[in-house]
């Protein structure tokens, strides 16, 4: 067995497990289409070294030569339109479907060219590079880096260069008489090895960022409540108290806003739960829309919900509350799906030094205590009584 044909064992064999990984993937994630077209694409990617091992033994090279262009093409269309899938872009049909029409069309027409023609060589590995290049554009269009997405990009890069490249080194060595003997060549070799790199690394590494996302999505739907589609307890717990270290080391100032629904027990029992549901998920959209990008925002239970407000002080906050609270109780009867207002009222506490996020919580509970006792619908806050003097203490005592 010649050295080309060794790693080209070691190729089939390597882009049957990430097939099989990115199945394993698209099974366990069942809306992991990206995983899916992956799968599918190193499946197809399968035919085109097994056809390599038949070509030797061909009279006429040419069905076996196309079969192999157009199933490691289609091999790579269906990985690029795996990548659009995860990445939640389009897929490029577009510019698929033309790319594949006229690669394999070109390649057609270049079967009976020289194998030493610098054309020829230029214009068979010309698709597969602006596939290569077409995975780039579309993580090029991704608006959440990471460091692995910088890596597959750079790798995209180089794959494409890399094929650009190959005529080159063809030309510079010889890619063998005719296709029967191009397993034997030192060109094959070559080829086939950089190959199998840029197999291990393209497919390893996406599967680390289907695993990555997979995790991160498993996290935020634990972390999510349903009804609301705020964070949960755990979630706001999780989140606010990295803010409030954030907040704590900057030396910037934050609020800490409790709300709750106004008699909503009476709700509850009036109309039942589905109104009641129904008010408590566009109370969470009015202060979801109402609060600034870094505000984070919580269904702690029941009725009552907790914003947590870095960079805003306590009359930021108090604007905030006023707004959510003038909002949501400005929402007329037929929206809130019972037939009468709905209010809410508001406790805000601001960060000291040294506190916890329980802390915050405890103070900004007793302004909304106060909120209640007061007449409801209404925002408090929570400021703290200033010291007693030395005489206000020794008269007191007296």
């Amino acid at each position: 067995m010649s050295a080309a044909a060794f790693v080209l064992a070691i190729n089939i064999f390597v882009a049957g497990l990430f097939a099989t990984a990115f199945g394993i993937v698209a099974a366990y994630q069942r809306p992991a289409l990206g995983a899916t077209w992956l799968a599918i694409g190193y499946g197809i990617g399968l035919l085109s070294p097994l056809l390599e091992f038949l070509m030797p033994y061909q009279d006429d090279h040419r069905p076996v030569s196309f079969a192999i262009f157009v199933s490691f093409l289609l091999a790579q269309a269906a990985c690029i339109i795996g990548l659009a899938d995860h990445y939640r872009r389009p897929r490029p049909w577009w510019i698929l479907v033309p790319l594949l029409a006229g690669a394999m069309l070109t390649n057609l027409l270049i079967l009976d060219m020289p194998r030493a023609s610098l054309l020829r060589g230029l214009l068979y590995q010309a698709p597969y590079a602006l596939m290569q290049t077409l995975g780039a554009v579309l993580l090029l269009g991704n608006r959440h880096w990471r460091a692995l997405d910088r890596v597959l990009l750079v790798i995209l890069v180089v794959s494409g260069l890399h094929y650009l490249g190959k005529p080159l080194l063809a030309l510079a060595i010889g890619s063998g008489s005719s296709p029967q003997a191009y397993l034997g060549t030192t060109y094959a070799a070559y080829s086939q090895s950089l190959a199998a790199v840029l197999l291990v690394s393209t497919g390893l590494v996406l599967l680390l960022i289907m695993v990555r996302d997979m995790m991160t999505d498993m996290i935020a739907r634990s972390e999510t409540d349903t009804l609301s589609g705020l964070l949960n307890r755990r979630g706001f717990e999780d989140r606010g108290n990295k803010a409030l270290m954030r907040a704590a080391l900057a030396g910037v100032p934050a609020v800490m806003i409790v709300a709750d629904l106004d008699h909503f027990k009476a709700i509850n029992d009036s109309y039942g739960h589905a109104s009641g549901d129904r008010v408590i998920e566009l109370f969470a959209g009015t202060l979801r829309d109402s609060a600034e990008q870094r505000g984070i925002v919580g269904r702690l239970g029941g009725e009552e919900f907790a914003i947590f407000l870095p960079g805003a002080n306590l009359m930021t906050g108090r604007l905030y509350a006023e707004t959510a609270r003038s909002a949501f109780a400005g929402l007329p009867p037929d929206d809130l799906g019972v037939p009468i207002a709905v209010t809410a009222s508001f406790g805000i506490a601001s960060l000291r030094p040294g506190d916890t996020l329980s802390d915050l919580l405890r103070r900004a509970d007793a302004a909304l205590y106060q909120a209640k006792t007061e007449g409801r619908n209404r925002v408090s806050l929570f400021i703290e009584e200033p010291p007693r003097s030395l005489w206000q203490e020794r008269g007191r005592s007296a």
